[in-house]
């Protein structure tokens, strides 16, 4: 199925009604969806947490990050021959300046690969989600293009709050 049509209700009333209607114009049932409280989930449905790319966005930086910035803290300890520890002695300096990188390159892989992640990898799902946990509702048609357009005029006459279209882009 190539295309999603996404209607944003704001109460369970609405969103039978908006599926009783759409039975009605003949969209088999099997391709609507409605996801809110006593229907299927977000998770269910498939719509991204965004903690989960913003993870695994941090992860795969800590894999370069923390070996770079380790070196690059023993290269600072070298370069600048800074006593940090007088006790530790020099190779024990560029050890602990290394250790200093390292603590330094997680940081990075956590603030700036989370981040971006949350920000970026959950696409238009947060909205989405956000709106269910408000205790709206969702309508979800999918199916051919011809199938969404006829979906999206009949969603059209119960006054979404937002009725957004969607191109499957795995499918493209």
């Amino acid at each position: 199925m190539d295309n999603y049509v996404i209607a944003v209700l704001p109460d369970r009333i609405q969103a039978e009604a908006a599926y009783v209607a759409l039975e009605k114009e003949a969209v088999p049932v099997s391709q609507i969806t409605i996801l809110g409280k006593g229907y299927k989930t977000a998770d269910e449905f498939g719509l991204i947490d965004p903690k989960q790319p913003a993870r695994r966005q941090a992860l795969l930086m800590s894999y370069w990050l923390i070996p770079f910035g380790f070196l690059a803290g023993i290269g600072f300890s070298v370069a600048t021959q800074y006593d940090l520890f007088h006790w530790a002695g020099a190779l024990g300096n560029h050890i602990i300046g290394g250790i200093f990188g390292a603590i330094g390159g997680a940081m990075g892989s956590f603030f700036v690969g989370g981040s971006v992640g949350l920000t970026s990898g959950s696409g238009d799902a947060l909205p989405y989600r956000n709106r269910l946990n408000e205790g709206k509702y969702l309508v979800v048609v999918e199916g051919a293009a011809n199938l969404t357009n006829k979906a999206t005029r009949i969603l059209r006459q119960f006054n979404p709050e937002s009725l957004q279209g969607y191109v499957d882009p795995t499918r493209v």
